[in-house]
């Protein structure tokens, strides 16, 4: 098969980042593929070796314009099979570029139960004639999108996010070294959560630091790690209820295999979600998980971890202190099940498989 996948950027986030994960299996297993990413190349981006074609589109009728005639015979000279658009824009480009190309199949990949307001549930909901169909990364997103009319359920099916679970494995030894770099002191035995991802309204950061606060009262050695870049706005919180040598900023990470061993238990405050990989990922590598209860986090955690209500610093504070309170046997069990669960439902082989079966039957 000859693939094409529409992203937006190449940024460092989920959906990019599964995306990514699903055309570098499909290269491996002998299909044709390319990726055709909408806007320029960005400072921080997740690497690739996949054949990538910048369209450098800007917020501009001109810019758009531009970007689908380039595109347009780009498609000529490549002549795939499958477009496969992941997210909002990516999924409207994708099915405006199928139309000249009638014999083209076009797939539209949800990522998150929010993707913008009326004017984007329109706009699916005008162009789904142009596309063969929508995959929602869980049932949650699926249910969503079929419930405001962006999508016919006869045309949505959900194929979940995958892990790869060979590169998310816990290694003891990673896990000294590591603590050790980033943590000098080492005499200190603080209890450690990780966080991780972009600073946007969606992750609710505030959220995570007002219940770092309540922690923090009950369990004074305990510190909160954050692999993303900070913002002055989430900062202010951090030193008006002056707790700053508790809470470490680690910056944009791509190492997160080596963040995971290094913490003790991960935690997730996101306001909406679609299936979190960095969820999915916490619990490949055997940790203890606290999340929100938002998109497909039950889906994916399960019974393996704890799920509370959004936007509820105190049920988050919670959980979280009652995780640090169970004993260290308990905590290992519980990500050994989380490991399990990730293993036998949520592997990114399994994923690829469905893709893979997926573009055969939409093929035939």
């Amino acid at each position: 098969m000859r693939i094409v996948y529409v992203l937006t950027s190449l940024g460092m986030g989920g959906a990019e980042k599964q995306a990514l994960a699903v055309a570098e299996r499909m290269e491996k297993r002998g299909h044709t593929v390319a990726l055709l990413v909408l806007r320029p190349r960005l400072a921080e981006e997740w690497p690739t070796t996949l054949d990538t074609i910048h369209m450098e589109m800007r917020k501009t009728p001109a810019s758009l314009f531009t970007g689908l005639s380039r595109a347009r015979r780009f498609l000529r000279a490549f002549r795939p099979d499958l477009l496969h658009g992941h997210s909002f824009h990516a999924n409207l480009f994708a099915r405006c570029l199928g139309l000249p190309f009638l014999r083209r199949r076009v797939i539209s990949t949800i990522h998150n139960v929010f993707e913008g307001g009326w004017p984007r549930v329109l706009a699916y909901r005008l162009t789904d004639p142009l596309s063969q169909l929508t995959v929602a990364v869980s049932e949650a997103v699926a249910q969503r999108f079929i419930h405001i009319r962006a999508v016919p359920a006869k045309k949505c099916l959900v194929i979940t996010n995958g892990i790869d679970i060979a590169e998310f494995a816990p290694d003891p030894v990673r896990r000294m070294r590591i603590r050790a770099e980033l943590d000098p002191a080492s005499e200190r035995r603080d209890f450690i959560w990780l966080a991780a991802g972009r600073v946007v309204p969606a992750k609710d950061y505030p959220n995570l630091l007002r219940a770092f606060r309540q922690v923090r009262e009950a369990l004074p050695d305990v510190e909160l790690w954050i692999g993303g870049a900070a913002s002055h706005s989430v900062i202010e919180i951090v030193v008006e209820h002056g707790y700053q040598e508790k809470v470490r900023w680690l910056g944009m990470r791509r190492e997160m295999p080596t963040l995971l061993d290094a913490a003790d238990a991960f935690v997730s405050a996101s306001a909406w979600e679609g299936m979190p990989l960095a969820v999915g990922e916490a619990m490949a590598m055997a940790k203890p998980v606290v999340a929100t209860d938002v998109g497909g986090v039950c889906e994916l955690v399960g019974e393996a971890g704890i799920a509370v209500p959004p936007r509820d610093s105190a049920a988050l504070a919670k959980a979280m202190i009652a995780t640090v309170q169970r004993s260290a046997e308990e905590r290992a069990e519980s990500g050994r099940r989380a490991r399990d669960r990730i293993k036998q439902q949520f592997s990114i082989e399994t994923r690829a498989d469905a893709w893979e079966a997926l573009y055969r039957k939409l093929l035939a």
